[in-house]
């Protein structure tokens, strides 16, 4: 049995992240750290969660007694966290904040994309979560860049849900303005657009071509919905071929002959991609959950990784029907 602990357990990310652990059959969560919330149940917190643990909140650390640490925390507490504190040498870490996901000298993490990275995650104590932006857009464009595909400049528009932007209410997230509205932001200057970048030069290794990404502000509360398209001389039928044979080993993505809709991936670990021949332009279409397979699905799927466990062990959620 895998022990688990939690780093800022009152976020969204970590509320679907103890939703996965305590139904995930090879693992006991042992703690929930929130100094802010110390003493009172997770479900005070996070209501959903009712009739399904009575655990409450600790401000306390127990390396001791867990087997990997997951940090739910603040973009740049993590980092200070560990640059701070005394960390066991057989601690695995899952860090789900952008803190260790730009490669750089003494960055000791690997990214934990599944589907880029399977051999190595395996291999490693220290994982960068991918953001969730990034993960639905990569997901798009890796088998191009696998086949040295991407010599064009791509063009990416995407829709999130206001979870993405967090727990704490701020002007852009509060339901009287975010509802019946959209608006966009970060537009080709997004953070996430540094990792996406890394990724694709790690398998296409010339690429330099511009991502003109469009983040987009949606009026719905969970998933990303992305359109992704290029410049691509083959036909369908070979962008298909690429595109299954590259993820033949991932078993959470799945490659769709449809058209493709939100629904069918919220509350799940999938990610469902979808492409059209539009002239000599290819169309990708990509959609996944922000918090599960865009955050906390995805530590998962990489705590099963490290720690020898199937893959999809804990992680067979299913969309609703409507």
């Amino acid at each position: 049995m895998i022990k688990a602990g939690i780093i800022g357990g009152a976020g969204y990310t970590a509320g679907e992240l103890i939703r996965i652990l305590i139904n995930h059959p090879q693992v006991e969560l042992v703690f929930v750290n929130s100094t802010s919330n110390a003493g009172n149940k997770l479900t005070d917190v996070h209501s959903g969660l009712l009739g399904d643990t009575d655990m409450n909140f600790t401000d306390q650390l127990p390396y001791d007694k867990i087997d990997v640490l997951f940090f739910c925390t603040a973009h740049g507490d993590t980092k200070k966290f560990l640059e701070t504190n005394e960390i066991p040498g057989h601690l695995k870490i899952i860090d789900l904040s952008t803190d260790y996901r730009h490669k750089a000298e003494g960055n000791k993490f690997i990214y934990g994309l599944p589907e880029l990275n399977k051999e190595e995650i395996r291999k490693s104590s220290y994982i960068a979560n991918p953001g969730c932006f990034a993960t639905a857009i990569q997901l798009g464009l890796l088998p191009l860049a696998k086949a040295g595909l991407l010599n064009t400049e791509i063009h990416v528009n995407a829709i999130t849900g206001s979870t993405g932007a967090g727990v704490k209410p701020s002007a852009t997230s509060h339901f009287s303005w975010r509802e019946n509205n959209i608006s966009v932001y970060k537009a080709f200057e997004h953070q996430h657009l540094t990792e996406i970048r890394q990724s694709l030069t790690q398998l296409q290794t010339g690429f330099t071509e511009d991502i003109n990404f469009i983040p987009v502000r949606g009026n719905f509360t969970r998933g990303i919905f992305v359109s992704t398209y290029l410049k691509f001389d083959g036909t369908i039928e070979e962008a298909a071929k690429l595109y299954q044979d590259f993820y033949k080993e991932s078993p959470f993505v799945v490659v769709s002959n449809k058209n493709i809709d939100l629904k069918q991936v919220v509350n799940t670990n999938k990610c469902i991609l979808h492409l059209e021949k539009h002239g000599n332009k290819l169309l990708i279409l990509s959609c996944i959950d922000n918090l599960v397979k865009g955050a906390s699905g995805q530590a998962v799927h990489n705590m099963n990784l490290i720690f020898g466990l199937d893959e999809t062990e804990g992680l067979k959620m299913k969309a609703s029907a409507f």
